[in-house]
């Protein structure tokens, strides 16, 4: 550990920049550098805690990315320092590596009517400016996309001789539309200037036409067809009304669109869009939730698709000509048919299992394991599942989350710390998933974790999701409150050794909580959040500005900046009196690193105890492996100092 480390002073005339002050260091900040990683104030971990991580941190998990044409797959998964692609020929197949990268790989589609041809996305350092490479399984990578730009959702035409993608550049928030013959890289044009964030979602089967999406909020978008030859487009529903959209698909004769869509209704249903009348026909009955994650087969005979059931997910098939839906069992986080309409790879996972890829035939019911991930070294009996939970808030709503309580809960031994995981988005949903750091800080810390669904989340219906917008957004950090108050009415919870925690939005709403509720909390632990929305909003990349403020309110219109001047955690630090952990990435293009700096600077300022960890070659979270156990270990290390759990030993 003393490789490479330094001592300095520090923080010496900081500017914070969103107060508009000066403010002399007052504290000797102690910092160190491992690596790529900038350490403030951390001690050193003490003996046996790394190790004590080892196991956790080596499970592994598989997804898949896409079948290729001769019925095997590319999946994803991690062998050493970042997530790769994989082939794998067969059922419970070995799994071949076939790009290294010291990158992570975002994902992958494979190339239509070939066995060896595909598509991946890599960034460098975390800054999300991905490139588009078309590559082979054995080995070559052709880069087809401009250096310097930010490149999005490539799709193939039916027949594999061209694709599209989405591009915007630097400093602009306006995408285009590309266009590539694939066996002709020179061929690439821009076939489309949209407006805002917009991309491809499917060639037509003639080639002719490709169908858009344009991303206004999580609560809205516009769909699109685009005459490729021309670059004429034409609006598909046009409606004053904020619609979500799911993916379109073409039926195999062109003439429909299927997808999904919540028009005219709080949860998204099935749909099939008539091309040429422009009606609309739902597919089966409505749901009490949304429906997600579908596919078409590409013969056009069967539609696969997820409901999202208070976050666990159901698949069902359907013929699209009629008939009753059947369910597939599992847990998915991926649907997708194979080339020849035989088989249907669902990725599954479960809060006690890591993720793996299996594949299910409709036709036999047969059911087909590809990737068998490792535990560590851990029992998987060991694991716990938690238990759905709702309380109530202030206004008389049920808000949902998740408890993940130890195995064997002793009372007698007192009741256990607390854990409070907020998820980010804030348009997203916490799942019952497998995470090994909710295993871990339940089964070696003994503590309860839970993770609540604040009004915001996805998933509850579009009037669930708009609760907190704009000047709303205080109503959710009175959701966290509520749960306090549900906290300390368990016997088995202790109310007065909670930790809040939380990454992106959950981090935002992690200090919000921490400012508005400091006296009843034990810290605070922040991974890439917002400290200011007005700041935020003025220093994240431009082609996501107006999203967020679709989200969180413009920033330039006077009333809502004094509103979120008035309530930025930035701004009330006075209860911020417990130890604090921030975590941040230097090339993060979504929350940009200065968000924490500015927070770190005022905590110290008044006192507060701040630990500070800063990697400078990651983004909007730790993806590199060494980068991803340096953080655990920290945040284990102030875990237990804060829960007291040293003290209890």
């Amino acid at each position: 550990m003393g490789r490479g480390i330094k001592t300095a002073i520090a923080w010496m005339g900081l500017l914070v920049a969103a107060a508009g002050v000066a403010l002399a260091a007052s504290a000797t900040v102690e910092q160190r550098e491992i690596g790529q990683l900038v350490l403030e104030n951390i001690p050193e971990p003490p003996p046996g805690l790394v190790e004590s991580l080892r196991s956790y941190e080596n499970v592994r998990s598989a997804n898949f990315e896409d079948w290729l044409a001769d019925g095997s797959m590319l999946i994803s998964t991690r062998f050493g320092q970042t997530v790769q692609l994989h082939h794998v020929g067969f059922p419970g197949g070995a799994r071949e590596q076939i790009t290294f990268y010291d990158e992570p790989i975002a994902d992958a589609l494979a190339r239509p009517a070939t066995a060896d041809r595909f598509l991946f996305r890599r960034d460098t350092g975390g800054a999300e400016y991905f490139q588009i490479y078309l590559a082979t399984l054995a080995g070559a990578a052709e880069l087809i996309t401009a250096p310097g730009t930010r490149n999005l959702a490539p799709v193939f035409s039916r027949d594999g001789a061209f694709v599209a993608w989405s591009s915007v550049e630097k400093g602009k928030a306006d995408y285009d539309i590309w266009v590539m013959r694939v066996d002709d890289p020179a061929s690439r044009r821009r076939a489309y200037h949209g407006d805002g964030e917009v991309v491809p979602e499917a060639f037509s089967p003639d080639g002719k036409t490709l169908v858009l999406g344009r991303l206004i909020s999580a609560a809205s978008q516009k769909l699109y067809l685009l005459d490729i030859a021309t670059g004429t487009t034409r609006e598909l529903n046009p409606s004053a009304e904020e619609i979500a959209y799911g993916r379109a698909q073409f039926t195999p004769d062109g003439a429909a669109l299927i997808l999904t869509s919540n028009e005219g209704g709080e949860f998204s249903r099935l749909i099939r869009y008539d091309l040429a009348s422009g009606q609309w026909h739902p597919l089966g009955d409505s749901t009490a939730w949304d429906v997600e994650r579908t596919d078409l087969s590409p013969d056009g005979d069967t539609l696969a698709y997820a409901i999202d059931d208070e976050g666990r997910s159901e698949v069902y098939l359907r013929r699209l000509a009629g008939g009753a839906a059947e369910r597939v069992p599992g847990l998915p986080h991926a649907l997708k048919f194979s080339p020849d309409s035989k088989r249907l790879a669902i990725g599954l996972e479960a809060a006690a299992a890591p993720a793996d890829v299996w594949s299910f035939e409709p036709q036999t019911g047969k059911l087909d394991r590809w990737t068998r991930s490792e535990t560590g070294g851990l029992d998987p009996g060991g694991f716990v599942e938690p238990s759905l939970i709702r309380f109530t808030s202030f206004d008389k709503r049920s808000i949902p989350g998740f408890l993940y309580e130890p195995k064997a809960v002793h009372t007698a031994t007192g009741p256990l710390p607390v854990i409070i995981s907020i998820h980010g988005g804030p348009e997203a949903q916490e799942r019952p998933g497998f995470r090994p750091v909710y295993q871990y800080w339940v089964k070696e810390l003994g503590a309860a974790v839970i993770t609540p669904n604040i009004r915001g989340s996805t998933g509850y219906g579009r009037s669930y999701l708009a609760l907190d917008n704009g000047l709303k957004r205080q109503d959710a950090v009175e959701d966290i409150g509520a749960l306090l108050d549900w906290v300390a009415a368990r016997p088995e919870l202790d109310p007065t050794n909670v930790v809040v925690s939380g990454a992106s939005y959950g981090g935002f709403m992690t200090l919000s909580a921490f400012a508005r509720y400091g006296d009843r909390l034990a810290g605070a632990y922040d991974v890439v959040g917002m400290s200011n929305l007005v700041s935020f909003l003025e220093r994240t990349e431009a082609y996501r500005q107006d999203l967020r403020r679709a989200e969180y309110g413009d920033e330039r219109d006077p009333a809502m900046r004094k509103f979120m001047e008035e309530t930025a955690p930035l701004n009330n630090t006075a209860k911020m009196t417990k130890p604090l952990l921030v975590v941040a990435g230097r090339n993060d293009p979504r929350v940009p690193y200065t968000e924490a700096e500015q927070l770190v600077a005022k905590a110290r300022s008044q006192g507060g105890e701040v630990w500070y960890m800063l990697a400078k070659d990651e983004g909007h979270g730790f993806r590199k492996k060494s980068n991803r156990d340096a953080q655990r270990a920290v945040e284990t290390q102030w875990l237990r100092k804060v829960l007291r759990l040293d003290d209890a030993q």
